[in-house]
Formats: C-alpha cells, sequence, structure tokens
C-alpha cells in the first residue's frame, strides 16, 4: 500500500501568503479608517460568522435520542457482523500498552470477526518485552515491529499494519484508550445504520480530576463533538480526531492509506474523505476514553502539532475545497471554520500589536467577543448532556470562565506556528504524547 498522494507541495510559501493576508486585514482598518469605522469589517465579520456559530451549537440532536436509534437496531446473527481490525500505533507505551490489550480482549465481538494489530514503532522502553508477554496470553493479537527511523511517522506505522489487514473496518486508536465492553458493536451498528464510511467517537477525558488545566479540556472535547454534530446537521464536515475513528478499510484504500506527509494523519484523512465523497459520522455515546495532557509544556507541544496540521491540510487540499465537488454547504462551512480557527487568531494578534504601536482602539474586538461568546454557549450545551463516560464538568459560571480563559491559549498557538511554517522548513517527526497510564473513572 503506498502512501497518500498529497505531498503537500510549497506549504512555506502558501503560509507566508496566508500571514500576509491576515496581517494586513489586522492592520488596515487603523490606517484607512477613522474612529468607529474601523469597527465595521469586525461587526460584518461578527454577524456573519457569529450567525454560522449560533446555527452550529443549536442545531444539535439529543444524544439520548440518538442512541436510543443506533441500540435499537436488530443485531445481526454472529456470521453477518463485519470483521474488523483494532490498530495502535505504538511508541514507548510501556505504562498503558497492558491495560490497552487486556481492555481490548474484553471487547463483545463475534469470535473470529476481531483481531487486534499493535504496532511497536521502535520503543526504546520495554513495550516489545510487554507485547511478546500479552501475545502468548491472546491469540488474536497481532504485533508488528518497525525500526524506529523508518519514517512516516504515526502514518508510516498505520500504513504498515494497512498492507497485512484484511478487515472490513479499521477502528484507529491511540495506547491510551479506554473502552466500553458493548463499544465496537454499537459503533459497528450506528456505521452500517448511518451509511458512513468512518465514524468518530466523541473523546472524553479519565483523568478529569488532576488539575485545571484537565478540566477544561473534558470540557473543551465536549464542546469540539457537540460542534461537530451541528456543522454535520447542516450539511458541514465532519473530521477525524485520531483516537477513536472507525474507518472502511476499502475507502481508506481507495484514498491512498494515511499520508505520512503530514504531522496530523487524522486531519489530512477526514479532507480525502470529504473530497473522496465518502461520508463521516460522529457518535456521541459510547466515548473512546483518553488521557488529557496534565502540564501546560505538554499542552503548548500537543497544540503546535494540532495547529500545524490543521493548516497544512487547508493548504494542501484548497483547489479541491473551493471546487465544485463539495456542496455549497460544505464549502460555506470550511470557508466559515477557517476563518474563525485559524485566520481570526492571527489577525487579531496583528490586530493587538497594531493597537499598541499606533494607540488606536482594537478594531476587531466585536469578532473576538461574538467568537468567545458562542464557545461559552457550546461550553454550556455541551457539558449539559449525558456522558457515558466520566461526568462532564458541570457548566458553572466558573467552569465556564475557565474554559473561555482556556480558549486564548490558540490565540497564541495559531500566530506562532503560522510564523514558524512560513519561515522554516519542516522536519516530519512523530511528536507523541507521553503517557502516564491513568485509570478510568468508574460510572
Amino acid at each position: 500500500m503506498a502512501a497518500a498522494a498529497v505531498i503537500g507541495d510549497n506549504r512555506r510559501g502558501k503560509t507566508a501568503l496566508f500571514l500576509i493576508v491576515c496581517g494586513w486585514a489586522g492592520a488596515a482598518p487603523h490606517f484607512w479608517l477613522e474612529g468607529v469605522r474601523s469597527l465595521f469589517p469586525a461587526i460584518t465579520l461578527a454577524f456573519v460568522l457569529g450567525g454560522y456559530c449560533l446555527r452550529t451549537v443549536l442545531n444539535n440532536r439529543d444524544n439520548a435520542s440518538e442512541n436510543s436509534n443506533a441500540i435499537a437496531l436488530e443485531p445481526p446473527a454472529d456470521e453477518a457482523w463485519p470483521t474488523v481490525d483494532v490498530l495502535v500505533a505504538a511508541r514507548d507505551e510501556e505504562t498503558v500498552v497492558n491495560r490497552l490489550v487486556e481492555r481490548l480482549a474484553t471487547l463483545r465481538y463475534p469470535q473470529g470477526k476481531l483481531a487486534i494489530w499493535i504496532i511497536d514503532d521502535g520503543s526504546q522502553d520495554r513495550t516489545p518485552a510487554l507485547l511478546d508477554e500479552l501475545r502468548q496470553r491472546f491469540p488474536h493479537l497481532h504485533v508488528i515491529n518497525r525500526l524506529r527511523g523508518a519514517g512516516g511517522g504515526k502514518s508510516g506505522a498505520l500504513n504498515t499494519a494497512l498492507q497485512q489487514v484484511q478487515g472490513d473496518w479499521l477502528l484507529i486508536l491511540d495506547a491510551d484508550a479506554q473502552l466500553q465492553d458493548d463499544l465496537l458493536k454499537r459503533l459497528v451498528l450506528f456505521a452500517q445504520h448511518g451509511g458512513w464510511s468512518a465514524v468518530q467517537l466523541r473523546k472524553a477525558v479519565v483523568n478529569i480530576q488532576n488539575n485545571l488545566l484537565t478540566r477544561v479540556q473534558a470540557m473543551e472535547m465536549a464542546m469540539d463533538a457537540l460542534i461537530q454534530q451541528g456543522r454535520l446537521l447542516a450539511g458541514g464536515v465532519v473530521e477525524l480526531r485520531g483516537n477513536g475513528q472507525l474507518l472502511r478499510r476499502c475507502t481508506l484504500e481507495e484514498c491512498g492509506g494515511f499520508n505520512e506527509n503530514t504531522v496530523t494523519d487524522d486531519l489530512d484523512l477526514s479532507f480525502r474523505f470529504l473530497t473522496a465523497g465518502a461520508l463521516i459520522g460522529i457518535l456521541w455515546d459510547p466515548p473512546v476514553q483518553e488521557e488529557a495532557v496534565e502540564t501546560l509544556p505538554a499542552l503548548w507541544k500537543q497544540r503546535q502539532r494540532w495547529a500545524e496540521g490543521g493548516l497544512q491540510r487547508f493548504f494542501d487540499y484548497w483547489p479541491v475545497l473551493i471546487s465544485g465537488k463539495l456542496t455549497l454547504a460544505q464549502r460555506s462551512d470550511l470557508a466559515c471554520f477557517f476563518l474563525l480557527q485559524y485566520a481570526l487568531p492571527v489577525v487579531s494578534f496583528v490586530d493587538l500589536l497594531t493597537t499598541l504601536f499606533t494607540r488606536t482602539i482594537p478594531a476587531y474586538w466585536p469578532l473576538s467577543i461574538v467568537a468567545f461568546s458562542v464557545s461559552a454557549l457550546a461550553y454550556w450545551r455541551g457539558c449539559r448532556r449525558i456522558s457515558e463516560g466520566p461526568a462532564l464538568p458541570p457548566p458553572t459560571p466558573w467552569n465556564l470562565l475557565l474554559g473561555i480563559a482556556y480558549l486564548t491559549h490558540w490565540f497564541v498557538v495559531i500566530p506562532w506556528v503560522t510564523v514558524r511554517m512560513a519561515v522554516l522548513p519542516k522536519s516530519l517527526v512523530w511528536a507523541k504524547t507521553s503517557h502516564r497510564g491513568q485509570q478510568p473513572v468508574k460510572v
């Protein structure tokens, strides 16, 4: 299986152009418009993008009805269930690999229909030895060993497994993933009933009680899943999130496998499924449980990778994204999402610098206020929903204020990553997140 064809030509040039346009948009109102008129661009965007945000956040179904529809489906006979391969790319995961395999072995699925594949990507800790022991205990566990310098990062590891698997569906997990024993059956039923080519599970945080940082990340995951459901219901786009993604194998192979020239294989694959006309769904319950990072340096490292991968995929696929291959609703959704997630932080940062330089009033505060206000609404709605995984933080005024303050980190991360991408050449490496082996929260 060859890696995905997208190489990402001239990413530095595209990033530099994006940076110039955002810089001009952030500075221009201070020089070309006077007084209150300098707020007109932001007010206009606030109405357009604010309307998109409100529709997305409020256009959401109750997860109870969603799940009851999936659960009420008549399960097929054992021989009629599709075959599933679970794929986990692991590097230096000695703290979680035992629990991972033991948990996967408890999944309720017809005998002979489920296989577990762990790709050891050159681990230098006890992961290889632990996998050898686990392979003796669990006969349906397959271990693939790669050299540490084999290349391609996580995508390269997954592509290695893709050459060997034969399942109808692939469930891609991170090494810290924790699953309910009935998750796989419910997920497969949901995918088949909805006609999806891929389904992303909601991500739930297991170490929510560790500190304020893990608490706000749990709120962020709930908000993200709620927004994704709203985007889908409005005819927009759902994105894969890496951990907890179910993929139809034949569709993945038609799309060229996993792209080894990107730092976020999940976001890249989302766009390749989209441009191939393959539909992606999202399931609120049951979630895939995972660890949130617990320190600011770990968060900074993780979010830089997410920001870089997010920008890369827009720069790589933009000709298709604006073409007639996508529906008008999908193109509108992507345009609004790009402006809010990537352009607004850069424009706002330039706006702040220009404000300090010219001693004028900030020009984009109306748009920022609208964006943060709707984010608070999304937090509130997301955290009020029923969760089969760890209990979500209650949307109290204190938690909402913490969540809003936490979101401001994107207004630093994205401008910094944009400048770095525009100036420095990129060397693709597997920048993995470290896992402690946090125990699941009992519910």
